[in-house]
């Protein structure tokens, strides 16, 4: 009889009872998991390409994750397909491209060369983006919107992954200072990402605000910067950013936590 209750249920459209009908038949969203796969793609096409020594193609994927990364949860906003899996995708998929990739990007290119002092601050640096997605998860309701707390994710491997872009791009072989360089950075990425460092989240922008016209010459005056040197353009500016952090914080700016509502 259970049999046959079971098989009355999957007439009806409900799921069995005690089966995988109801989660087979509940589905995700497509669209923004389908840019939550690009970045864990770019994040394992990265990590093939530093392994085979294409360091430039490399930091480039890892440049390319964070565009689809800053694309999925607003394509999820925008078409009101959130959901607890794409979250949780969402995490598993940045930790990859942002924590692994430009760690074993940074320890392929000149790290390895310090034996063990490389490979610990490989480590640190992927340790600190592993912290830093788990507190950005943990912390996601009950800290200020306007600011991350601490250097995010996206940006700490735009920091480690663009050092190596720029000095490949220009022609630089790693040698003991530059191993030492990149040490530095790795270490300072990953130190400032779990930081209590504050830096600015944009999300006050508002994109669907009308603008003046001069703002679409701007932004090809900007693209026509960016494109004449990517590599050395593109690092000034996250290096900027990484130190804007410690610039507020040195003007008293401070990550308030939310006080939640009664």
């Amino acid at each position: 009889m259970a049999e046959d209750n079971d098989f009355d249920a999957e007439l009806n459209g409900a799921p069995r009872p005690g089966g995988l009908g109801g989660l087979r038949r509940r589905g995700i969203y497509l669209l923004p998991n389908l840019f939550t796969t690009g970045v864990l793609f770019c994040g394992f096409f990265a990590t093939v390409q530093a392994m085979n020594g294409r360091f430039e193609a490399a930091a480039i994927a890892v440049y390319v994750a964070m565009v689809l990364d800053g694309m999925d949860g607003r394509v999820a906003r925008w078409t009101n397909t959130q959901s607890e899996f794409g979250a949780q995708y969402d995490s598993i998929a940045d930790m990859v491209a942002f924590g692994v990739a430009p760690a074993l990007i940074a320890y392929e290119w000149a790290l390895k060369d310090l034996g063990t002092a490389g490979w610990i601050g490989a480590f640190i640096y992927c340790a600190g983006a592993g912290i830093r997605l788990a507190r950005f998860n943990a912390n996601i309701a009950v800290v200020d919107k306007r600011y991350f707390q601490g250097l995010p994710s996206p940006s700490g491997a735009a920091v480690m992954t663009g050092l190596v872009w720029v000095l490949v791009d220009f022609g630089f072989v790693p040698t003991g200072w530059l191993a030492i360089l990149a040490w530095v950075v790795a270490v300072f990425a990953g130190v400032t990402m779990v930081s209590n460092v504050p830096f600015w989240s944009f999300k006050e922008v508002n994109w669907k605000k009308r603008v003046p016209l001069w703002v679409i010459l701007a932004m090809v005056v900007a693209l026509s910067v960016v494109a004449s040197s990517p590599s050395l353009v593109l690092f000034a500016l996250v290096m900027t950013y990484a130190a804007s952090g410690y610039v507020m914080w040195a003007m008293g700016h401070r990550v308030r936590p939310v006080l939640p509502e009664e």
